[in-house]
């Protein structure tokens, strides 16, 4: 899904005009599964792209978010992170170094929630809080 003609028919797809920017950041959540911040994005990105602000990849990642090609994780107000995998998955936070991680499971595999005829749930978010590996073996 990486070549730039894959991301620009995705983005039309989803009713989004391709730019050089646009293509330049998704492009960038494909192929970087680390979660990255805004400011990891604009520091990777912006040597090869010198005119690239941080202003516009934060608009374009909440266009992206709001499209749901990609997916916006708060762990608090002070931190979001973003996801350009959309499959269902968890993610598992290290609450010391702050690593994220993805954790698959069946997609078909059912959830207990709690059955409310009042309710229509859209989508659910779920995380794992603990020590990743490398912490762990501190």
């Amino acid at each position: 899904m990486n070549s730039k003609k894959n991301i620009s028919e995705l983005l039309l797809k989803n009713g989004i005009r391709p730019s050089v920017q646009r293509i330049a950041v998704l492009s960038y959540l494909h192929s970087h599964y680390t979660h990255p911040t805004v400011d990891v994005i604009y520091s990777d990105l912006s040597p090869e792209m010198p005119t690239l602000s941080r202003t516009t990849i934060y608009n374009t990642l909440k266009l992206f978010s709001e499209s749901g090609i990609v997916k916006c994780i708060t762990i608090d107000e002070h931190h979001q992170h973003f996801d350009g995998n959309i499959n269902p998955h968890a993610h598992f936070i290290c609450h010391n170094c702050g690593t994220i991680e993805d954790i698959f499971y069946d997609s078909t595999e059912k959830f207990n929630f709690p059955q409310n005829p009042n309710l229509h749930i859209e989508r659910s978010e779920i995380f794992y809080y603990g020590l990743c590996k490398k912490c762990y073996n501190i």
